[in-house]
C-alpha cells in the first residue's frame, strides 16, 4: 500500500521536469492525485510482457499526455504518426514498417500511441487488431525489404532458414512494440469498432478517464491562476467560482440528459479554456 502520498507527487513531477528538459515538445501538467494514479497504471502496462492499453475517455481529459509521460517513466521511446493532407495507405504502410524496425532490429522498446482522430479509414484498425493480436501486419514487408532484415538478423542468427529468421524479427517485434489506443466512447463509432475488432478490448488493459474530481480542478485553477496579479483573498474566489462552475455544469448535464435523452459533455477542455 502507498504511504507517501508526497513522495509520490515529488517523483512524478520530478519525473515531468526532467522529461521537459529532455524533449523539445514541452508538457505543462498540472499533476494531482487522479492525473498520477492514471500514470502508475499506464507504465504498470506497459512494464507487462506484451503489454498494450486501451485509455477511454472524452477529448481533453489528458489520456496522450499522461500516456507520453508514462512511457518516459519506463524509458521507452515514443513513436507517433502525423495525418497530413496526403496521408494514404503507402504512407500508414511506412510509419509502420519504421515502428517494427526499431523494434525488431534494434531492439528498441517502443509506446505507439494511437488516437481516435487518427484513424483515417476504418480497415487500419485491422491492422492494429494485427499487432495486437500477432506483433505484425500480414504482407506489410514487400520482399525485397523482407530480404534485408533476413540479411540483417542473419548476423545475429547463422544457421538457421529464412523462414525461421522472420519469425525471429517479429517475436522481436511483438516483446518490444507496446500499443497505447486514445479512444473516445462518444458515439456509436467507439461500439461498433469494438464490436468489429474485439482484439481491441482482449489484447489490451482498460484505463477509463472519468471526470475530474474536485480535487483536481481545485489544483489546475490554483496552477493556471497563480501568475495572475490579483489580491490573494480575490484569486481564492476566482479559484472557487471556477470548480463551482464547472461542478454545476457537470450536474446540469446529467439532469439534461435524464430530462431530454440528450447528452451534453463537459470536457476538461472546456474547464481549462
Amino acid at each position: 500500500e502507498l504511504t507517501d502520498r508526497d513522495a509520490m507527487k515529488k517523483a512524478a513531477e520530478g519525473s515531468l521536469a526532467e522529461y521537459n528538459n529532455y524533449s523539445t515538445n514541452k508538457m505543462n501538467l498540472v499533476l494531482f492525485t487522479f492525473a498520477i494514479e492514471h500514470i502508475i497504471k499506464i507504465v504498470r502496462v506497459l512494464n507487462t510482457p506484451f503489454g498494450h492499453a486501451l485509455l477511454v475517455g472524452v477529448g481533453g481529459s489528458g489520456r496522450k499526455s499522461l500516456a507520453t509521460l508514462a512511457s518516459f517513466i519506463a524509458g521507452y521511446d515514443v513513436f507517433q504518426i502525423e495525418i497530413t493532407k496526403g496521408y494514404d495507405q503507402k504512407a500508414w504502410a511506412e510509419d509502420l514498417q519504421k515502428v517494427l524496425k526499431v523494434c525488431g532490429l534494434e531492439t528498441k522498446p517502443t509506446v505507439f500511441i494511437f488516437t481516435d482522430t487518427q484513424i483515417w479509414k476504418e480497415s487500419i484498425l485491422e491492422d492494429i487488431s494485427s499487432l495486437l493480436n500477432n506483433g505484425e501486419v500480414p504482407n506489410l514487408f514487400p520482399q525485397e525489404e523482407k530480404n534485408k532484415i533476413i540479411e540483417e538478423i542473419t548476423t545475429i542468427r547463422p544457421q538457421v532458414t529464412a523462414n525461421e529468421i522472420y519469425n525471429y524479427f517479429v517475436s522481436r517485434c511483438k516483446e518490444n512494440l507496446h500499443l497505447v489506443m486514445c479512444l473516445s466512447p462518444v458515439g456509436e463509432a467507439f461500439r461498433r469498432r469494438l464490436r468489429t475488432f474485439p482484439s481491441l478490448v482482449n489484447c489490451t488493459t482498460i484505463d477509463w478517464f472519468l471526470s475530474w474530481p474536485e480535487e483536481a480542478l481545485r489544483g489546475v485553477a490554483t496552477s493556471l491562476l497563480a501568475e495572475a496579479s490579483v489580491d490573494e483573498s480575490i484569486k481564492k474566489g476566482i479559484i472557487d467560482i471556477c470548480v463551482d462552475m464547472q461542478l454545476r455544469v457537470t450536474d446540469m448535464s446529467v439532469r439534461f440528459y435524464q430530462e431530454l435523452r440528450k447528452y451534453y459533455y463537459v470536457t476538461p477542455t472546456s474547464y481549462l479554456e
